[in-house]
């Protein structure tokens, strides 16, 4: 866990579809997120704090450096998160030094501007999504990174990675690439524990209750070879035609907040204590 610090009142979010917050509520309605959740922590603290979220979703790692650190340096924040790298790991030409190394580059600028900054390890994704076995290797190689560069930079990490409910399949969303709202929820919770915020602890860590039935998708559970291919072809699919075409589920998109504003609280069905019976 971080040092205890504070309080935040300039909080910018840095990434790509997690902290955009895909998988927590829709276009149409309005996205949250792990990042927004956040933000409404940090706002039950001090009604003085104001939030940015400059993530968009499929940003590999060097454009989020590129496109989001130089607003974000603007934007002189006191508390920053960066979050990014599985949709490098997910390209053929994934080297996870190389993505480490843009991690780092915005750890240590942001980190040299004043700001204290967290970020992420992220699970293991075969646990999720079976057809994902062969980047599991990808997934320890690109953790091991973050942490040795978030070592060298004094950055809060939030390293979720072995805990088994994070592959515990009612935190994800349908296409198990995003978390759901009881996922998004759980690691605005692991930052915040991270970053030592009052109140926060390990809860996040703990299992969902009532335990997964046997036979069902998540940890250890086997999946169908049916539920797979239907999987793969309703998620899979337009992933990789995306990819052949040399497109992006972001292209044309911006920031949903590139400015600080203040946070108006949290939105209706909002955080719940971990294990409440709201997060089944």
């Amino acid at each position: 866990m971080g040092e205890t610090s504070g309080p935040y009142l300039r909080y910018v979010a840095l990434g790509d579809s997690q902290t955009e917050g895909l998988g927590d509520g829709d276009d149409d309605t309005g996205l949250r997120g792990w990042a927004d959740r956040l933000a409404e922590r940090l706002a039950e603290q001090d009604a003085g704090v104001r939030y940015a979220n400059l993530a968009v979703r499929g940003r590999l790692a060097g454009q989020v450096r590129a496109e989001q650190l130089g607003p974000a340096l603007a934007l002189r924040p006191d508390l920053a998160t960066v979050v990014a790298g599985v949709n490098d790991m997910l390209r053929p030409s994934f080297d996870a030094d190389v993505v480490a190394g843009h991690l780092e580059a915005m750890f240590a600028a942001l980190t040299a501007s004043g700001a204290r900054v967290a970020t992420l390890t992220f699970p293991d994704l075969a646990a999720v999504v079976p057809l994902a076995r062969p980047v599991r290797s990808r997934v320890r190689a690109l953790n091991r990174g973050i942490r040795e560069a978030a070592g060298r930079h004094g950055v809060a990490v939030a390293d979720t990675y072995g805990h088994a409910v994070v592959t515990d399949a009612r935190l994800w969303s349908a296409d198990r690439l995003h978390a759901a709202p009881i996922g998004h929820a759980r690691i605005a919770a692991s930052v915040g524990h991270a970053l030592g915020l009052p109140g926060a602890d390990d809860s996040w860590t703990h299992p969902l209750l009532p335990p997964l039935p046997a036979g069902s998708r998540g940890g250890r559970h086997t999946t169908t070879t049916a539920a797979e291919l239907r999987w793969a072809a309703t998620f899979l699919g337009p992933w990789l035609r995306r990819r052949l075409r040399g497109g992006s589920s972001g292209d044309g998109r911006t920031a949903k907040r590139p400015e600080l504003t203040p946070v108006l609280g949290a939105a209706p069905g909002g955080p719940v204590p971990q294990g409440h019976p709201r997060e089944r």
